[in-house]
């Protein structure tokens, strides 16, 4: 289990550390992915170590997998659902909405599932806050923003998304599932945040995950040299899932209702060359170029940098503490361990 790894472990025992309240039921949906999981964990640190009383709800489509990656924690309660389905659990003070399909072949084979699973998935979340004055969070993405004429992307500004583009599916279906978010919020009240990931590495990844540095870190481990798939120019502001997890409860505890936030990490900017290289010299390797499949390219997006702002999350008091260098050594040196 990666909660017993010391370096894992460690990091995660650092987040919990810092929670400001107390107690409270806190329902997790998306439970057995690369946010989700790693956000289980620092609920449960938590509770065995700094005395805390949440009462944890893991949402998972698949059971098995619940029970793989939590079955040793009697604090954990499985749910067993889609999101898409209604919330049934009583009591809930938290929501973290991190149910979603992430990754660029998902986007190109189940477009339609993916708008589906970010909407419905989100007016179900908003319908339970709605009578019960729970407070959600809302996972979202840098891909919001589209195409703009600038670099660096602040939370008040908009760009472009191609319509005619299959993979745009996900970050049109995020921008829908944000606008419930603050329709509900303007509309009936509902206490709810909205957090914009940048993008999320490390050793909570999906064994499936095709994003570009997934599929790095997976040549490392396996001893080969690293694969590029495209000239990787674009600069983009990459996370460390320790980071993104210690920003997304920093806005779920003390963002202001209805507003949205980057998550990101001003110090971890790098081009998909730069990562590819970086993991290459960590492990030892060099990197290659190659082409991509048919169902790839369906995936990819069209190049453009894109650096999030930092600031609005900064003010309330959160920074990130991993260089991109340290996240990708941390990530290889515990999944080497598994």
């Amino acid at each position: 289990m990666l909660y017993k790894n010391p370096i894992y472990k460690n990091a995660i025992d650092a987040i919990a550390a810092d929670i400001p309240v107390d107690e409270g039921r806190v329902l997790v949906t998306g439970a057995s992915g690369l946010i989700g999981s790693c956000i289980v964990e620092v609920l449960l640190s938590a509770n065995q170590l700094f005395g805390k009383k949440f009462s944890i709800y893991a949402m998972g489509r698949s059971a098995d997998k619940l029970a793989h990656r939590f079955g040793n924690y009697s604090d954990v309660h499985f749910v067993a659902q889609n999101v898409v389905d209604p919330i049934a659990i009583e009591g809930l003070d938290y929501i973290v909405h991190a149910a979603s399909n992430a990754d660029p072949r998902s986007y190109a084979r189940y477009p339609a599932e993916t708008i589906l699973t970010n909407v419905i998935g989100a007016k179900n979340v908003l319908d339970y806050c709605k009578v019960t004055q729970a407070r959600a969070l809302l996972t979202s993405t840098f891909e919001v923003y589209g195409r703009l004429d600038q670099d660096e992307y602040s939370e008040n500004e908009f760009g472009t998304i191609d319509l005619n583009m299959i993979r745009n599916c996900y970050p049109e279906s995020k921008r829908t599932a944000e606008y419930l978010f603050r329709s509900y919020h303007d509309e009936y009240g509902v206490d709810c945040v909205i957090a914009r990931l940048s993008s999320i590495y490390g050793p909570t990844m999906q064994k499936d995950d095709s994003k570009a540095h997934a599929q790095f870190l997976r040549n490392a481990l396996a001893g080969e040299d690293i694969v590029l798939k495209s000239k990787g120019t674009q600069r983009r502001t990459y996370c460390y899932v320790i980071d993104a997890v210690s920003g997304l409860l920093t806005v779920l505890f003390k963002g202001k209702a209805g507003e949205a936030y980057n998550v990101a990490n001003e110090n971890s900017v790098a081009t998909i060359a730069e990562v590819a290289e970086t993991i290459a010299e960590l492990s030892g390797k060099k990197v290659i170029f190659d082409l991509p499949d048919e169902v790839e390219r369906k995936g990819f997006s069209k190049p453009q940098n894109c650096v999030l702002n930092t600031e609005k999350i900064k003010s309330l008091g959160w920074s990130g503490k991993y260089s991109l260098k340290r996240g990708l050594q941390d990530t290889l040196d515990i999944l080497r361990e598994m």
